[in-house]
């Protein structure tokens, strides 16, 4: 539900910049995110902290606001009551591009509704530099976010993308790659992959195979760090044919 307004309509419009800033090398931040990060009047983060270092990097002095899945609800009436003062709001999320895995979703379309000017300034996206790279087929394809935490509904989630004969896109986290591997192998069968690791950052790592093969690949490993993305094939018409029966 979105939160109570007043009766009164805005005297003016403001404007929500969802602005996307790099997943790993400063170099990627454009040059007009730039200008809007250091000209806009609020910076709406997920971490104040995180983001307070790219702007120390950048020599930029701004006022910032927490805007995280714990928050947003809560921080909503305030940042639209900013907008309706003609206030430019920046949105960013920790790397990348918000709302993508991220949040921001609802201030975007309490403002859309409200009538404000929303507008994007593109760049960095962990999902879009893993799936150009992979040498997999790029459209279409499908981005899932993260699987569930949790083994039966993380399976139920992979079974889903079974039929899938394109590209799927997942979000993971490296405590948990091994055991969604298994399941995605599980329900979708040795599919060919890409396990895209710290993407532009200095130890990126793109790791390509089967499914079996990559989990075989980290079983190997004491430990694995950092962002994780996987990029998995669509079935085939191979795969499809010979697939058993009763499934």
């Amino acid at each position: 539900m979105s939160p109570q307004r007043s009766n009164s309509e805005a005297q003016s419009t403001g404007t929500l910049s969802v602005v996307s800033t790099p997943i790993g090398n400063l170099e990627d931040l454009s040059t007009r995110a730039r200008k809007v990060l250091d000209s806009c009047d609020l910076i709406a983060c997920e971490d104040t902290r995180r983001t307070g270092r790219l702007l120390e990097h950048l020599g930029i002095e701004q006022r910032m606001l927490s805007l995280h899945e714990h928050n947003e609800r809560k921080r909503l009436a305030s940042l639209l009551d900013r907008l309706d003062q003609g206030e430019h709001v920046a949105l960013v999320a920790d790397a990348g591009t918000p709302l993508v895995s991220d949040p921001g979703y609802l201030l975007v379309r309490e403002a859309v509704i409200a009538g404000h000017a929303v507008e994007a300034v593109p760049g960095p996206s962990a999902l879009l530099a893993a799936l150009v790279v992979s040498g997999l087929p790029p459209l279409p394809f499908t981005f899932a976010g993260f699987p569930p935490p949790k083994r039966g509904r993380r399976q139920a989630f992979y079974t889903r993308f079974r039929d899938v004969d394109h590209t799927v896109i997942v979000y993971e986290s490296p405590h948990r790659i091994e055991r969604s591997l298994e399941d995605a192998l599980e329900a979708l069968g040795d599919r060919q992959a890409v396990l895209a690791r710290e993407l532009t950052k200095l130890h990126e790592e793109l790791i390509r195979g089967s499914l079996t093969e990559i989990r075989d690949s980290l079983s190997e490993r004491p430990a694995l760090k950092g962002e994780l993305v996987l990029v998995i094939a669509g079935e085939t018409h191979s795969e499809r044919a010979n697939r058993p029966p009763d499934d």
